[in-house]
């Protein structure tokens, strides 16, 4: 049985979601929070998955992923959002977000992402996943400039070399620039390479060093 909380200002909104997620004999609704602080408090009912709105009073969605992911790490967050919300996207990634749900989701396409997240999958709608690669690329040409001057990048090594520096996982990588995961794996390893690093945060402070100069 898979424990869901569900978290959102909206109350409607909420039970629609509690009544959808309830006629699937695998899950459970623990409860609901109409903000990100009775969220925390929610967490004694450990959930499994949290679905998370991001526009509340009191504490917005953001910062509660990144407060419930301290508190507890296995704990799977999924984002629900609308297209105008992209701009806290990539925050919340940051802190551990399993992904992302458009709130026009059909009933089941929500079913299937809280049982995928609850699986350790990546839960990235196709119009999310486009707007993350479009961020990712908008860094500066001076940061990508130093980074192919120290380190001998090609275009696309930089292009993940960056998303790596901004703390994206290597699954996020590879949804977001419609890599497998192994192509996403084989790009890290020969950036830990030309980086002369044997970890993620080696790699990411050698790259720091570069921009700084």
């Amino acid at each position: 049985m898979i424990k869901v909380l569900i978290v959102d200002d909206q109350a409607i909104l909420a039970d629609g979601i509690k009544s959808v997620l309830s006629s699937c004999p695998d899950i459970e609704v623990v409860g609901i929070a109409s903000d990100g602080a009775k969220a925390l408090i929610a967490l004694a009912a450990a959930p499994d998955v949290v679905l998370m709105d991001i526009r509340m009073p009191n504490m917005n969605g953001v910062i509660a992923t990144q407060e419930i992911k301290r508190r507890s790490p296995e704990t799977k967050v999924l984002i629900l959002t609308t297209f105008d919300d992209s701009d806290y996207i990539l925050n919340a990634m940051n802190y551990g977000a399993s992904g992302y749900l458009l709130k026009d989701v059909s009933a089941s396409a929500l079913i299937d992402a809280v049982k995928n997240a609850y699986a350790g999958d990546t839960i990235l709608p196709a119009k999310i996943a486009k707007r993350i690669a479009d961020a990712a690329k908008m860094v500066s040409t001076d940061r990508e400039f130093k980074l192919k001057r120290r380190f001998g990048f090609s275009d696309r090594e930089v292009e993940i070399a960056l998303m790596i520096y901004e703390g994206f996982t290597n699954k996020q990588i590879a949804s977001a620039l419609k890599l497998t995961d192994g192509t996403a794996r084989n790009y890290i390893s020969t950036i830990y390479e030309k980086t002369g690093a044997a970890s993620r945060a080696e790699a990411t402070e050698r790259m720091r060093a570069a921009i700084a100069e």
